[in-house]
Parts: C-alpha cells; structure tokens; sequence
C-alpha cells in the first residue's frame, strides 16, 4: 500500500520539482498543457527558460568532469619535464603520481556527508575550490612539497567531483533527457583525459597546468547561475519534520536497500577492476613494450575515444544504460583480449569510452533513494577509488611478470562485469527516480 501511494504521487514530486527550479518537466507538462510552448509568470517561454538553465547545470558538471580527466592523465605527460625541470627523484615523482589517488579517497569519504550537509551546489563550490588551489599550487611549484599539495588538493576534489556531479544532474533533470544530458557530462572525463594525451605531447608541464585550471575557472562562473536540487530541498524539509534517518552505514544492509547498495558497489568494482587505471598511468611502458611511439600512441588513445562518447550519448536514452553497459563490457573482454596477444589497446580504450567510462556512474545516481543517497553513495565513491588504487599499484607488477597474463586477467574481470550487469542491473531509461526508487525497494521487501 505504501508502494502504491509513493508511485502514484510522482507527477507531484516532479511537478513541484520543476517549479523549485523554475523550469518545466517536458514530460509532464505535455501531459497536462498540451505543450510545451507556454509562457511563465514573468512572460517568457517555459521551454526556452528549461533548456537554458539545464544546459547551465550541465555545463557546470561537465566542467568539474572534464577537470578530473585532465588531472588524472597530467602525470603521465609531465614526468619527464618535471624531473628535468625540478631535479625530482623516480621515488618522489612516484609519490607525485600516486597522492592523487589518497587525495580521491579522502574525497570520497566526505562526499556523501558533505553533499547532504551542505548541499549539492554549495558541495560543487568547495570542489572547484579544491581545483584551483591544486593547479595553482603546481603551476607555482619549485619542489616536491608543493607539487604533492597541489596534487592531493586536485585529488579530493575530483573524488567528490565523481559523486556530486552525477547526482547533482539526476536530481535536476526531466526524465526524458536525464540519460542524454548525464552521459555528455560524464563523458567530460574521457575528453579531459584525451585532451591532456593530445596538447600535453607538446607543451610544457607548467603551461598543461595552466591550461588543466581553466575548467575549473569557468566552472567558477556557472556556480553563480545554477539552483540547488530540488529534491534535496525536500528532503532538508523532510529532515526537519521527522528526526529519523535511514541513512546511515549499517542502515545500508538492511533487506530494503541490500540490492541496490549491492548493484552499486558492484558497477564501481566491475568499472575500475578492468585495469583502465594501470592503463592510462603505465600507458608509455605498454607503448615502449610494444615498440610504439609513446606520442604516436597517446594520439590514437585520444582519437579513438572521442567518436565513442559522442555516440554513448546519442544513444544512451534509445537502447537504455543495460544494453550499452553490456555492450562495452564485451569490447573491453575483447580488447583486453587482443591486447594480450597483440598489444591493440584501441579497441580497449573504444569500448571503454562507448559505455563504462560513464554510465556506472549515472545508473548509481539513479538508483540510490535519496534517503540513504549519502552512505551509499560515499560507500560506492570510496570502493571506485580503492579498486583503481589496487589496480594502478598492481599493475606494473603484474606486467613485469606477464603482459600477456595481466591482460588476460582483466579481460576475464571485463567477462565478471558483462554477467553481473546481464543478471543485477535493471533499466532506468524512461523513468523518474522515484519509480526507479519505488520498484528496487519493493524488490526486497
């Protein structure tokens, strides 16, 4: 009875969510206006007001998104001049490349907390923050010190950047678009990385820096045009009438949400152990290995992915995330495969971008109740990170013991991820978040 009455409330929850925004729920507004077309109180066109401040929030994600990809990928590019340039020894530069990693962690165990503290725009201002004090930290840098408190700054920001990012834009967005709009911001990563790989090949470390900071600078100006989620608002409201809460750790495990947290923490392991993170910071040692130019091969990396982003987005809201999900992971299994036996990363690296790159990401923020959305979601953020942490320390060992092997290894992880989605990961395309809610809960109860 409680299921019927939460679902046959949710066209007031979105409704009232557009007007806590100020902005139209396409879907619902049809149903009930005929329309799209009209005006709002202040005389301008509904439709037109809607798609300027989600392109807005969008653009605001996407900036953090694509700061993280830039951050992620600068110290494989800047390991040779930093050296050079600053005198650091292979131990101290190793540090350099690591701390990233402890400073994303950190992030992801304040993440949820934090968003839910303090909200989600005010959350996407202490992480721009972040940012721009670790570029500029490294920018200035004439030693060790302050390269490693630029990196740990950049790191936690990009650890809460992974949880409030997507959450923030599955909040806000009408269902119909939610897919679209998500999968372009999320995607931001993947260009940020590809973009490092392409300019870093030929600039300086300090002026990739400077250039990995500008995202962060224009993130700084949207923070000032976007709203706060509607849907935490409420559940602040919430909060102040009822005392209890659901959310907390060892809440987590109850029966009512035992499935969801296992999908979630099931798509940060399936998405982070297929070895991408051993890729992308020992990627020169696996181009040198396989006698390839190292520039050479961070050019096609970039190359290749760019087309497969575009068309995860095109079409994430047709075929749902399930069917893309599966399909990516079957080309990794593949392209791990024929890495092993042949060094052809590309199509590893393509079928990464189609899919799993972003789509864990916003399937978890779709199906976290808002309610426990920040333990659960600090406990998938914080498995993201140590996963790709055991990855990225493992990997130049198990390389050094077997290429072939290491690659095999992680196309049979690649395999783990295609059953589990196949068997565990429902569809959330075409739906609000409270029907996904409603039904996954229902499930164990």
């Amino acid at each position: 009875m409680e299921e019927e009455q939460s679902v046959a409330k949710l066209p007031l929850i979105e409704a009232e969510c557009s007007a806590r925004l100020g902005i139209s729920n396409i879907d619902y507004d049809q149903d009930q206006h005929g329309g799209v077309g009209s005006l709002d109180s202040a005389g301008a066109p509904v439709e037109t007001r809607s798609t300027a401040v989600l392109c807005i929030c969008t653009f605001a994600a996407a900036c953090a998104a694509f700061t993280g990809g830039c951050l992620a990928s600068y110290s494989s590019l800047a390991e040779s001049g930093i050296i050079a340039d600053l005198g650091l020894t292979v131990a101290e530069y190793s540090v350099f490349g690591s701390i990233m990693t402890g400073g994303a962690m950190l992030g992801a165990v304040i993440s949820g907390r934090m968003t839910d503290f303090i909200g989600r725009r005010r959350t996407l201002w202490v992480l721009d923050i972040f940012y721009i004090v670790g570029w500029l930290a490294i920018i200035f840098a004439e030693g060790a010190w302050l390269l490693d408190l630029g990196r740990l700054s950049l790191g936690i920001g990009f650890g809460l950047t992974c949880y409030v990012g997507p959450v923030y834009l599955a909040e806000i967005t009408p269902k119909n678009v939610r897919g679209l709009l998500m999968s372009i911001s999320q995607s931001m990563t993947g260009y940020g990385a590809s973009f490092t790989f392409l300019v870093g090949s030929f600039v300086t470390w300090r002026s990739l820096a400077i250039i990995g900071c500008i995202p962060s600078l224009l993130l700084l100006l949207a923070l000032f045009f976007i709203p706060e989620s509607p849907r935490w608002l409420d559940y602040i409201e919430n909060q102040r009438l009822q005392q209890n809460s659901d959310d907390n750790v060892l809440n987590l495990f109850r029966r009512k949400y035992l499935h969801i947290v296992i999908i979630g923490v099931g798509l940060m392991v399936v998405q982070t152990s297929d070895g991408l993170c051993g890729f992308l910071f020992y990627m020169s040692e696996i181009f040198d290995s396989a006698g390839i130019s190292s520039t050479l091969g961070f050019i096609l990396v970039a190359v290749v992915q760019i087309p497969s982003f575009v068309l995860t987005a095109a079409l994430i809201d047709k075929f749902g995330r399930r069917t893309l999900l599966m399909a990516s992971a079957t080309g990794q299994c593949l392209g791990c495969f024929l890495t092993g036996l042949s060094y052809f990363l590309q199509v590893y690296m393509g079928s990464y971008a189609f899919g799993m790159a972003q789509i864990p990401w916003i399937v978890v923020s779709e199906i976290l109740p808002i309610n426990v959305k920040g333990s659960a979601g600090t406990l998938c953020n914080l498995v993201n990170w140590f996963c790709s942490w055991v990855v990225s320390y493992t990997f130049n060992y198990s390389f050094s013991w077997s290429p072939t092997g290491t690659f095999f290894i992680y196309a049979g992880m690649c395999g783990f991820g295609v059953a589990f989605i196949a068997k565990l990961v429902p569809e959330t395309k075409g739906r609000t978040l409270e029907e996904i809610h409603a039904s996954l809960t229902h499930i164990m109860q």
